[in-house]
C-alpha cells in the first residue's frame, strides 16, 4: 500500500491523540518524545518494495531498505522459534557498537509469504539517511582515522570468523562509518573460506589513496596480508603501533569534572564518583581516571561498597599508570586490558571480603556497579619522528548498569552494555531484545562487584583512540534511565563545545535534568572533555561545584538476585563508617609526585586473582597480575616499613584481602 502522509504514533499508552506527523519530535497531545526508529530491511525481498509503501500497516519505507516503524510502542512480530539466521546477531551482542541487532520481522509483504528480517542499531542517522561507506568517506578522513577504521575492522575479524561471517567485512558497501566508528549494515554469511589475504585485497584500493603520512606503512601491512601467511597478531601489532604513532601527532587536552546528588526521593546517597567536585582536582590521577559506582545493599551497605570500589581502583591505577610511564616501549592493549580487568577483580574481592566478614548472605550482601574510564598516556615516537608523551588511548570498563557515552557536536554514542536480564537473554540467544524488555525482571542486574568471588565476573575492557573533540560522559542510572541522555544530549553538550558552559556547570546541568525527569534515584555524573583540535576555547568562569552522591540499584542475577534495600540517611551510619574504615585504615599516604605528567606510586595493599599470561612489567603492575601474595610482596618491595607496620597492626585484615597469602 502506498501511503500519502507519513505519520508516527506516540509511545505513551495513555495518550488520547497518539497520531503525529512524522516530522514532529514530541507528541502534540501529551508532549512525550516521539521515537523515530529507523530499521534496515535485510532481505532480498525488501529491495522490491518501493519507497512510500506502508508495509504490514506499520512500517513506512523511507528509501531503499530503510524503514520507519510508525508504531514503535508495540512489540514487532517475532516467531515462536527464532530462525537460525538470527542467532549470530544475538550471540554477538557484545559487539553492538559495531554490529546491528535483530528488531523483528515483517510478514506477508506484498503478498509474498516470506518474512523480511528487520535490524535496529544500524548506521542510519536521526533523519533516516544511511551513514557513508568507508569508500565514500576515506579521502576526507584524517590519517589517524583511516588507520583507526582498519584497526576496528581487524578487531572484528576474530568474533565474526567464529560464526563464518567474515564476508561481512569484505563487502565494501556494508561497511559504514559514523565519525570514528565502523558500523555494519548487516551480517553476511560466508560460504567460501576467507582469509587475511582476502581482507588485504579488500583494503588495497583504500590504502592506495591513504594520507601520505601513513600510506607507506599501510601499504607494507597490506602487502604482507596479501602475499604471505602472516599471523593475525603480527598484523594487529603493526597496525596498533601505526595507529598510536599517528594519534600521538595530535595535541590532547583533558578537562574532567564530576559530582553526585541523592535525588529527590532517596534519603541516602549510595553512589560514589571520582573525581568529586573540586576536592579531587589536586590528585595526580586527574584527569586520566574517571569512575562512577552505584551502591547496592540498602541500609549500611551500598554506600560502603561503592566507596570501597572507587578507593580500591584508585590505589591500583596509581601503580599502573606510574609503571606505564616508566616503560621505554609501548605496552600492548592486551596487557593493559588484563591489568584493568585485574583491578576490577581486586575491587570485587575487597567488597566480597567485607560481606564475608559481616556474614552477609544473598540480598543482604552489599555490592556496587562500576563504569570506569582510563586515559593511558604512553610515551611514543610519532610518525613524524618526534617524541610524544601521549598515545591517546582510552580504556573503558563497566559492570552493572552504569553507562558511558561518547558525545560530539554531531552524535551521541552509547559505549557500554548493561549487565541486566534483558541483555543476558539476548546474549544467550533466548530472546530478541525488544521482547526481553517486556519481562518483569528485564532491568534486574546480572552482575555487580562484591556479590560473589571475582572468578564469576564476566569482564570486557574496551579500548578507544581519542582522535576527535568529544565529551566522555559516564553516569549512574539516575541519569541514563528512560534514555534521558539520548534524548537530551544536544541541549546539554553543544554549549560545552561552543565554550558557553564549563565542564563543571555542564555536570550540574545534567544532574538538574535528571532530578527533573528521573529524580527518584541517586545521580552521579562525570564528564571528561577531550580536545585534539589545536585551538583552545577559553573557559567560562565555573559556578560552585555540586556535591557527589550515589544512585541505587536493584537486580536479580542468573542464580542469585541482587536487589537494593531501603536507602540510608545522607551521612554514613556508625556501622557503615566502621565497614569503610576496615578498608581505609589500610591506605598509605600518597607521596608527592615528582613530574607533572606521571602519577605517583602509592603502595597498593589490594590483591588480585591470578591472570593467565606471564607479565613483562615490574613493580606495581606485577602486583596487579600476580596472585594476592605476589601483590603484597610487591607492596613490601615498594615500602617495606609501611607494609610491616600494617601487617603488625592489622594482621586479620591483610589475611582477608589475601586469604592465600603466607605472610
Amino acid at each position: 500500500m502506498i501511503s500519502t502522509q507519513r505519520i508516527i504514533y506516540c509511545i505513551n499508552p495513555t495518550c488520547n491523540i497518539p497520531i503525529n506527523p512524522e516530522e514532529n519530535t514530541v507528541c502534540a497531545s501529551c508532549q512525550t518524545p516521539l521515537v523515530h526508529r529507523y530499521l534496515w530491511a535485510a532481505s532480498s525481498l525488501s529491495a522490491k518494495v518501493p519507497p512510500g509503501t506502508k508495509v504490514a500497516n506499520r512500517y513506512e519505507v523511507i528509501r531503499h531498505q530503510v524503514w520507519l516503524d510508525t508504531l514503535p510502542g508495540l512489540l514487532p512480530d517475532v516467531p515462536e522459534e527464532l530462525p537460525k539466521a538470527v542467532i549470530p546477531y544475538l550471540r554477538l551482542y557484545q559487539e553492538r557498537l559495531h554490529l546491528p541487532q535483530v528488531y523483528g520481522f515483517a510478514r506477508d509483504v506484498e503478498g509474498d509469504t516470506g518474512d523480511i528480517l528487520l535490524l535496529e542499531n544500524v548506521p542510519i542517522d536521526e533523519t533516516g539517511h544511511i551513514y557513508p561507506s568507508i569508500a565514500e568517506a576515506w579521502e576526507q578522513a584524517t590519517a589517524v582515522r583511516q588507520v583507526y577504521w582498519l584497526w576496528q575492522i581487524l578487531q572484528l575479524w576474530t568474533p565474526l570468523s567464529e560464526w563464518g561471517l567474515t564476508g561481512s567485512l569484505l563487502v565494501q558497501d556494508n561497511l559504514r562509518v559514523q565519525g570514528w566508528s565502523v558500523r555494519l549494515l548487516e551480517l553476511v554469511e560466508t560460504f567460501d573460506e576467507t582469509s587475511l589475504q582476502d581482507l588485504g585485497q579488500c583494503w588495497q584500493a583504500w590504502v592506495a589513496s591513504a594520507k601520505t603520512s601513513v600510506a607507506k606503512q599501510l601499504q607494507n601491512i597490506v602487502q604482507q596480508m596479501c602475499e604471505t601467511q602472516v599471523e593475525l597478531d603480527a598484523i594487529a601489532t603493526q597496525l596498533n603501533n601505526l595507529l598510536l604513532a599517528s594519534a600521538a601527532e595530535l595535541p590532547l587536552s583533558l578537562k574532567v569534572a564530576g559530582s553526585t546528588d541523592p535525588g529527590l526521593v532517596m534519603p541516602q546517597n549510595e553512589d560514589t564518583c571520582y573525581p568529586n567536585g573540586f576536592s579531587d582536582l589536586d590528585d595526580r590521577l586527574v584527569p586520566y581516571l574517571s569512575i562512577v559506582c552505584d551502591g547496592i545493599g540498602g541500609h549500611e551497605g551500598g554506600e560502603v561498597a561503592s566507596r570501597l570500589a572507587v578507593e580500591s581502583v584508585k590505589l591500583q591505577l596509581r601503580v599502573l599508570l606510574a609503571e606505564v610511564a616508566a616503560q621505554n616501549q609501548l605496552v600492548s592493549p592486551e596487557l593493559l586490558q588484563e591489568q584493568l580487568e585485574a583491578s576490577l577483580r581486586v575491587a570485587n574481592n575487597v567488597i566480597s571480603a567485607r560481606n564475608n566478614e559481616q556474614k552477609r548472605q544473598g540480598r543482604e550482601r552489599m555490592a556496587a556497579t562500576i563504569v570506569m574510564a582510563v586515559q593511558v598516556p604512553q610515551q611514543i615516537e610519532t610518525i613524524s619522528g618526534w617524541q610524544s608523551n601521549n598515545s591517546h588511548e582510552l580504556y573503558l570498563a563497566n559492570v552493572g548498569d552504569s553507562r558511558a557515552y561518547w558525545i560530539t557536536p554531531n552524535y551521541c554514542q552509547l559505549l557500554t552494555i548493561d549487565d541486566d536480564v534483558a541483555a543476558r537473554e539476548v546474549r544467550f540467544a533466548k530472546s530478541l531484545y525488544r521482547k526481553a524488555l517486556l519481562r518483569p525482571d528485564a532491568t534486574a542486574l546480572t552482575q555487580a562487584l562484591g556479590t560473589r568471588d571475582s572468578e564469576s565476573l564476566r569482564l570486557r575492557i574496551q579500548r578507544f583512540i581519542v582522535e576527535e573533540d568529544g565529551i566522555l560522559l559516564i553516569c549512574s542510572d539516575g541519569l541514563s534511565d528512560r534514555n534521558l541522555v539520548e534524548q537530551s544530549w544536544q541541549d546539554y553538550a553543544k554549549p560545552v563545545f561552543a565554550g558557553e558552559v564549563t565542564v563543571e556547570d555542564a555536570v550540574r546541568n545534567w544532574i538538574n535534568l535528571a532530578n527533573e525527569k528521573n529524580g527518584r534515584d541517586n545521580i552521579s555524573v562525570v564528564l571528561t572533555y577531550c580536545r585534539v583540535s589545536p585551538e583552545y576555547v577559553a573557559p567560562v568562569t565555573p559556578t560552585p561545584p555540586v556535591e557527589i552522591l550515589e544512585p541505587e540499584i536493584e537486580e536479580p542475577e542468573e542464580q542469585e538476585e541482587l536487589q537494593a534495600q531501603e536507602e540510608e540517611p545522607t551521612s554514613f551510619t556508625e556501622s557503615s563508617q566502621a565497614l569503610l574504615d576496615l578498608h581505609l585504615d589500610l591506605d598509605i599516604p600518597e607521596e608527592p609526585v615528582t613530574t607533572s605528567t606521571t602519577p605517583e606510586i602509592p603502595p597498593t595493599l589490594i590483591e588480585k586473582p591470578r591472570l593467565r599470561k606471564p607479565l613483562l612489567m615490574l613493580g606495581g603492575v606485577l602486583a596487579l597480575l600476580g596472585g594476592t601474595s605476589l601483590g603484597l610482596f610487591a607492596w613490601w618491595q615498594i615500602n617495606p616499613q609501611s607494609f610491616e607496620q600494617v601487617c603488625r597492626q592489622f594482621p586479620s585484615k591483610v589475611q582477608q584481602v589475601c586469604p592465600r597469602g603466607k605472610f
